[in-house]
C-alpha cells in the first residue's frame, strides 16, 4: 500500500549525437529493489537509465531515461507523494557543458571537453523531503568507504545509506552478488557476499523498520 520511487542504472551525458559520458552500471541493484518492494505490496515507481532489463511485477511503472537531468525531473516528480525513495542509480556527477549536433571529427591531436555539475537529484529530494517520507542512499566508494559514505548520509538528508566497495570482490557494477553495509545515523550493519536479490531482500528490511518507526 505504499508508494516508493527507484532510481537505477546509469546515466549517460551526450557528447554529440554518437559519443557519451557514462558508467558500468547494470542496473542489477535497481531492478532487484524494485521486484522485491513490488512483491510486498507497493506501488513502485522505477526510474531507470539506459539498461537491458526488463521488470515483471505489474506493480512497477516504469520510466526510461537516458541523462541525468531526466533522472532528476522524473525522479522528483515521482517523490512528492511517495512514501519512500532509494537512489540506486549510477547518476554522472558531470555533463559536458555543450553537446555537438553533428558527429566530431578527429582532426587534430587532442580534444579538450568542458564539463559542468550535473543536479543533484540525492540532494533536491532530500532538501524536500517531508514528515514520514523516507529517503535512502547509495555510496559506491573506492577509498575512505565508511568516513565517505558518512559524510553523504549527513549531506544529502539521508535516513540510512546503503555502501559498497569496489575493493570487495564480487560487489560493484555487471555482477549478480554484492556485498554492503547499512550506515545510519546511530551506526552500521554490515552483511556478508550475497545476490543482489538477497540483498534487495536485506535493504527492503531494513526500510520497513524505518517506515514503521
Amino acid at each position: 500500500g505504499k508508494k516508493v520511487v527507484i532510481t537505477a542504472g546509469p546515466t549517460y551525458e551526450k557528447i554529440d549525437p554518437v559519443r557519451f559520458i557514462g558508467n558500468y552500471s547494470s542496473g542489477k541493484m535497481g531492478f532487484a529493489l524494485a521486484e522485491e518492494c513490488a512483491e510486498r505490496g507497493a506501488e513502485v515507481v522505477l526510474v531507470s537509465g539506459p539498461v537491458t532489463l526488463d521488470v515483471h511485477h505489474p506493480n512497477i511503472r516504469r520510466i526510461d531515461v537516458e541523462s541525468a537531468q531526466e533522472m532528476y525531473e522524473a525522479a522528483k516528480e515521482a517523490y512528492t507523494d511517495a512514501d519512500a525513495g532509494i537512489l540506486c542509480a549510477a547518476v554522472a556527477d558531470f555533463t559536458p557543458d555543450h553537446a555537438a549536433d553533428h558527429k566530431i571529427k578527429r582532426e587534430k591531436d587532442d580534444l579538450v571537453l568542458q564539463l559542468k555539475p550535473t543536479q543533484d537529484i540525492a540532494a533536491s529530494l532530500g532538501a524536500i523531503k517531508k514528515e514520514g517520507q523516507i529517503l535512502v542512499g547509495f555510496a559506491l566508494e573506492t577509498n575512505d568507504e565508511a568516513a565517505n559514505a558518512q559524510g553523504k548520509l549527513q549531506r544529502k538528508n539521508f535516513d540510512f545509506i546503503v555502501l559498497n566497495s569496489l575493493n570487495d570482490k564480487g560487489a560493484g557494477f555487471r555482477v549478480d552478488t554484492n556485498k554492503i553495509t547499512i550506515i545510519d545515523h546511530e551506526g552500521a550493519t554490515p552483511y556478508p557476499l550475497k545476490t543482489k536479490l538477497e540483498v534487495a531482500k536485506d535493504i527492503i528490511d531494513r526500510l520497513t523498520i524505518s517506515m514503521n518507526k
